[in-house]
């Protein structure tokens, strides 16, 4: 799969020519980073984004040590088991390189990171408009015993609020990487399309199903769905087109 990206110049948009350095996505690794570091090993060092539910037994960047120490720059957001336990979450969250609710310019391509998952007790897309819109409304409403560290319980710190979706909609990128899944996969939502059509991007990579997919959605974005600790290297350049005959 090769996505071209664009970049809005004064005319609207335009082609970019992204840096030559690789740009690797990793599937849900759930502690298990050997894959991934064997990934890194055989490129020379760029970018590793991972997809959620690390499952760090240690702080991530001691975890990936042999990819960083030369040269790789790791990115990451959260999933769903990363806020299981306390340990969990501090090993990732302690560590540089959080993409949630964040746009970064990663090898000439502008990479929007949605992290986390969907909670009915805030907003199930499918079932109805949302509980709550922001995380100050559901603060709100907590007793003193559900707070945590000042603020949301652990268990809700990759719940999915509008007020993310609406913060990445008012962005533009190029890739949208999300835990959740879109309207192409039995478990994904449509806002996840809505979200990636509304920031003009052209591909959207995910994690949390555990299912190694690719798939184009019917406003035309290109989809990459990974497995358990499978990394996948973003193509580029685009092959050469075909001579005629």
């Amino acid at each position: 799969m090769t996505i071209v990206p664009f970049w809005p110049g004064r005319n609207g948009c335009g082609p970019r020519l992204p840096d030559p350095k690789p740009i690797l996505f990793a599937g849900d690794p759930h502690g298990n980073f050997t894959p991934i570091l064997r990934a890194c090993a055989a490129h020379p060092p760029g970018t590793l984004i991972l997809l959620g539910d690390c499952g760090c037994a240690a702080p991530l960047t001691q975890v990936l040590a042999p990819a960083i120490d030369v040269g790789w720059d790791v990115r990451w957001i959260l999933g769903n088991h990363d806020t299981e336990t306390e340990a969990a979450f501090d090993h990732l969250t302690g560590s540089p390189g959080d993409l949630g609710l964040r746009v970064g310019v990663i090898g000439g391509w502008r990479i929007a990171g949605l992290p986390g998952v969907f909670r009915p007790r805030v907003w199930q897309p499918d079932d109805g408009p949302p509980s709550f819109h922001t995380r100050d409304a559901f603060l709100a409403r907590l007793r003193p015993g559900e707070v945590w560290r000042g603020g949301l319980p652990l268990w809700h710190r990759d719940t999915i609020f509008p007020e993310d979706v609406d913060h990445l909609a008012a962005q533009r990128f190029d890739v949208l990487v999300s835990h959740e899944a879109p309207s192409c996969h039995p478990h994904g939502f449509a806002v996840i399309d809505a979200l990636a059509e509304h920031g003009g991007a052209t591909l959207i990579v995910h994690g949390h199903h555990h299912q190694s997919y690719t798939a184009t959605l019917p406003n035309g974005i290109a989809v990459r769905g990974l497995g358990l600790a499978e990394p996948w290297l973003l193509d580029w350049p685009p092959p050469p087109p075909p001579h005629d005959p």
